[in-house]
């Protein structure tokens, strides 16, 4: 397990770079911060020659875990990093006990099509969860992947 904030500045440097600002997604140092020092938040770093490639960030809970981010730097995508990222995350997942993931994200999210082809299927909708940053709203699907 890696000390709260111990590569913050490179998990930081990633969100900056794949998020994309219209959809409000990224989450401030704070935030990050925040959520690792209360204990039941971890992270798993993709490393590449250059730095960090890409990194996951999930909470664990009662018998699940929960994929809170998932960010591959653009010019590190279309590699396997983040189907990397879910495999260890899966394998970290079980080893704390869980029976399943989960995350919730923007209905629209391109990133929906890796989650699906790794195991993970649709358990709910939030209707205009999300608020863009041109005020308009978008839903949130949460989804599930059952870890055997």
């Amino acid at each position: 397990m890696n000390p709260p904030g111990d590569h913050l500045d490179q998990i930081m440097a990633v969100m900056q770079s794949a998020f994309d600002p219209v959809f409000g997604e990224a989450w401030t140092r704070r935030q990050v911060e925040d959520s690792l020092l209360v204990g039941n938040c971890h992270y798993e770093l993709a490393l590449a020659n250059e730095g960090c490639a890409g990194f996951y960030l999930a909470r664990t809970g009662y018998e699940e875990v929960e994929l809170l981010l998932l960010a591959v730097a653009p010019e590190h995508r279309r590699r396997g990093i983040a189907r990397h990222l879910l495999a260890e995350l899966a394998q970290s997942a079980r080893q704390r006990g869980a029976t399943r993931l989960l995350l919730e994200m923007r209905r629209d999210n391109p990133a929906g099509l890796l989650y699906r082809d790794f195991g993970f299927t649709p358990i709910g909708e939030r209707k205009d969860y999300y608020k863009l940053a041109n005020g308009s709203r978008a839903d949130a699907i949460t989804l599930a992947l059952h870890l055997p």
